[in-house]
């Protein structure tokens, strides 16, 4: 049985994004409108997906998961449960199992904030929509338009701004861990 294992070096930097995911979702704020809230996570989950593999990423997303699941306050706004992940923004959090993978995959082998930020807008903000969008629909028995304007229109500025923050972030922590 050939059995892979990670590093110690890996699962320290697993652990590290995943502590900063918990403490980023105490970030955040309602908007009126919407049951989604403005956090600093997804900058943090960009930030992972850009310092970690593929797969490296997709352990911190799930452990991250798992551990609001299991009731530790590590969502947005301190809150935990599986409830949160059956909720109406539940396809949100869903999807970031893919998403931020693939962004990691997507990131190339050498630190450019450019690749990073494209990356993260063009593939990693539309897909997370899309999963927030979906869960919304189904769960509060929108249509699409409401979906729109309810899980994507509020968000763009900021989105992007914290995929610039990661892909920032990503390109000072990798050239950083290069020197290590």
């Amino acid at each position: 049985m050939n059995e892979q294992h990670f590093s110690a070096r890996a699962v320290t930097k697993i652990a590290l994004c995943v502590a900063f995911c918990c403490v980023t979702a105490w970030f955040s704020f309602p908007l009126p409108f919407t049951p989604g809230l403005v956090t600093a996570l997804t900058m943090a989950l960009g930030l992972a997906a850009f310092v970690l593999t593929p797969k490296e990423t997709f352990v911190a997303v799930s452990v991250y998961l798992l551990l609001g699941i299991c009731g530790l306050p590590v969502f947005t706004g301190g809150t935990s449960g599986l409830g949160r992940i059956l909720g109406p923004t539940g396809g949100f959090w869903i999807v970031w199992l893919l998403v931020y993978p693939l962004v990691s995959a997507l990131k190339g082998s050498t630190p450019n904030f450019r690749r990073y930020a494209l990356v993260d807008i063009v593939v990693g903000m539309p897909l997370t929509y899309l999963g927030g969008m979906a869960s919304m629909m189904l769960v509060l028995d929108i249509t699409l338009w409401q979906a729109v304007m309810m899980a994507v229109v509020p968000f763009i500025p900021g989105d992007i701004l914290k995929c610039l923050a990661a892909a920032a972030l990503g390109v000072r922590v990798n050239n950083m861990l290069e020197t290590v």
